[in-house]
């Protein structure tokens, strides 16, 4: 934990990963995020593997440094204590359905009206200014929706998925920077509450388009877009005599460098190769180059040969090959850290690094409801009122249904 958050208290209202990835870069960060739970625990802590009951690995990976608490929103008694967070919190995060949290009573207005200055970020599928605004989002309807399962089929594939939850990771990256900018803005005096919206679709597609807008940046037709260089059906990994590898020569002297070593100086003569604009018309041609040459030698050959060419360059590493990589060892990426104590033999730092910023240890992802009982104490909840609460099943403490 890098604690640059200390005295932010963040109300986290999100299951699975959108929402739940941007609580925890908050809680590394220092921020006292507190995790409210339904009564049966976010549904991430059933996804396979698990280590114990409710500590899948989803939510290890999702949930460090945070508290829990159990809470029946449907209830009286639930949303009385949600309430009570709200009013002492600067920020709320939410990844359900904006009519969803209205009918319970937790829409902006609401919240503004019990904390003037709240921060309230909606992690959700679609802006609510736009016809799509009730459809229900997950991650793959959102990799098809916005184009990027398409995009394998013009390099001559067929339409497929990332395998990984891009868009929910994409979209609480930008929640995150968006919590981030409000909490400096209100710092400063500009604004008290701000409504912060942050929509799958649009993010992802904002994600997409910083490239592959392309031609489209320059016509009012709905016509152009897409990056041609990565279309190229040859721009991809290249099977070597025993592996594979992934190089990319992009200047114009790393290519003639490696072009002179592949036995295609022929290349460098031709009148097109010299102008970069040019030469990055006819990307394909060169990739399929280099393609022919790779299977002539083994995977060792080549990474010695690019790096003495000085040539961008990688093995092509499977996930398990990451394990146990060099570098990630170097930098001490994989570490239990707190979650050590949940079970977990490795853990994923955060990946930037603040250097000269202090350092506290990770507190493992709580268990459900671990928290509860202590929050509400927090509250000004007494004994006999958290004992009340969890009898009518208004909330759960660990250990209680």
């Amino acid at each position: 934990m890098i604690p640059l958050l200390t005295g932010i208290r963040v109300v986290d209202i999100t299951s699975i990963v959108l929402g739940p990835f941007a609580g925890q870069i908050l809680a590394d960060l220092g921020a006292d995020v507190i995790k409210v739970e339904p009564m049966v625990g976010d549904l991430a802590r059933s996804v396979h593997p698990t280590q114990g009951e409710g500590m899948s690995a989803m939510f290890l990976n999702n949930n460090r440094n945070k508290r829990s608490i159990r809470l029946d929103l449907k209830s009286e008694g639930g949303r009385e204590v949600l309430a009570r967070l709200v009013t002492e919190a600067d920020v709320l995060l939410h990844n359900m359905r904006v009519d969803a949290i209205t009918r319970l009573g937790f829409g902006f207005e609401a919240v503004k009206a019990l904390n003037p200055r709240i921060i309230y970020c909606s992690a959700i599928g679609f802006g609510q200014d736009g016809r799509y605004r009730d459809r229900p989002a997950f991650d793959d309807v959102i990799q098809a929706a916005s184009g990027l399962a398409m995009l394998p089929a013009h390099a001559g594939g067929e339409p497929s998925y990332v395998p990984s939850v891009i868009a929910d990771k994409v979209g609480s990256l930008y929640a995150t920077y968006g919590i981030l900018a409000a909490i400096a803005a209100r710092a400063r005096g500009v604004v008290e509450a701000v409504d912060v919206e942050v929509p799958m679709f649009e993010s992802l597609v904002s994600f997409l388009f910083n490239e592959h807008l392309a031609a489209a940046t320059f016509s009012a037709e709905p016509q152009g877009a897409g990056y041609h260089r990565l279309f190229s059906r040859n721009r991809r990994p290249y099977r070597t005599r025993d592996g594979w590898v992934a190089v990319l020569p992009y200047t114009g002297e790393q290519w003639r460098r490696i072009l002179q070593e592949i036995g295609r100086a022929d290349v460098l003569s031709a009148p097109w190769f010299a102008d970069a604009g040019e030469r990055s018309k006819r990307v394909d041609e060169l990739y399929s180059i280099v393609a022919t040459a790779i299977p002539a030698r083994t995977t060792a050959e080549w990474l010695d040969t690019f790096a003495r060419l000085d040539i961008p360059h990688s093995k092509v590493n499977d996930l398990d090959d990451l394990l146990v990589d060099p570098h990630l060892a170097d930098v001490g990426f994989f570490a239990p850290g707190g979650q050590g104590e949940a079970g977990a033999a490795r853990a994923l730092r955060q990946p930037v690094l603040y250097r000269g910023a202090p350092v506290a240890p990770d507190q493992p992802a709580p268990r459900p409801g671990a928290d509860t009982a202590g929050i509400l104490a927090s509250l000004g909840y007494s004994d006999d009122e958290v004992r009340r609460l969890a009898a009518n099943g208004s909330i759960g403490v660990e250990g209680e249904g």
